[in-house]
């Protein structure tokens, strides 16, 4: 099956977690709106459909439509051995993911704490407020909750020896928070050494580094969830 994936075509964000489960599986996928244009994305969200999407990221799979970044990482990684093969392993996986997905919002309100419609120049005060309790409370917990997970897993991974769309999804976590925050991140970092290696074993697996050094990865930007404001890093 070749999927066809419908995200933003100029910035990573929420489309970029199921890019890198794709690319992890070799599976066979078209970046619908980076080859065809914007156009092309809002036309099949505007189709009939008895699963018809809220917003992007949305992967169609055969006749199936599936959104949401961690239901289409659902999908996916009980389709490509992304995921155990037990329910239950498969419902521990999807619940991690939704916490991450939790924690993605957070990161993104960093810079817009007052609203998505709103130019972050618009709200640089709030923003730095928000920063400064997003690293002094929420970063801690979050990352901290993960640092743990994985080290109770008994393994390289955090569901033990073998890799899921959630240490992928981790990977980027900590690529992204590099990104935005390099100062604040690098004070950090000495916390959560295994959180730091994890991303490390992921970025040199071959099918990543493959990824990570090709066009389809597209650069961190200004316009994405993880964007650098010197002000914010301070």
């Amino acid at each position: 099956m070749r999927y066809e994936l419908y995200y933003w075509p100029m910035i990573q964000g929420r489309g970029e977690y199921v890019r890198l489960a794709l690319e992890e599986a070799k599976a066979a996928y078209r970046d619908v709106a980076r080859e065809d244009g914007i156009g092309a994305m809002t036309t099949m969200m505007g189709a009939e459909s008895d699963t018809p999407p809220f917003a992007p990221p949305f992967l169609k799979a055969g006749r199936r439509v599936i959104g949401q970044a961690a239901n289409i990482l659902l999908f996916l990684g009980h389709r490509h051995g992304l995921a155990p093969k037990t329910e239950a392993g498969q419902s521990w996986l999807h619940q991690l993911q939704l916490t991450v997905t939790d924690f993605v919002v957070e990161i993104h309100d960093t810079h817009h704490p007052l609203g998505p419609t709103l130019y972050y120049e618009d709200q640089r005060v709030p923003a730095k407020k928000r920063t400064a309790e997003f690293w002094s409370e929420r970063v801690p917990k979050f990352l901290g909750y993960f640092e743990q997970i994985l080290q109770r897993s008994g393994g390289a991974y955090v569901t033990g020896r073998r890799l899921t769309y959630v240490d992928l999804s981790l990977f980027q976590i900590v690529d992204g928070l590099r990104y935005a925050f390099p100062k604040r991140m690098k004070a950090f970092e000495r916390s959560i050494p295994g959180l730091v290696a994890l991303h490390d074993r992921v970025a040199i697996r071959p099918n990543i580094s493959a990824y990570l050094d090709s066009e389809r990865r597209i650069p961190f930007n200004e316009d994405g969830i993880f964007r650098r404001y010197k002000a914010l890093d301070d």
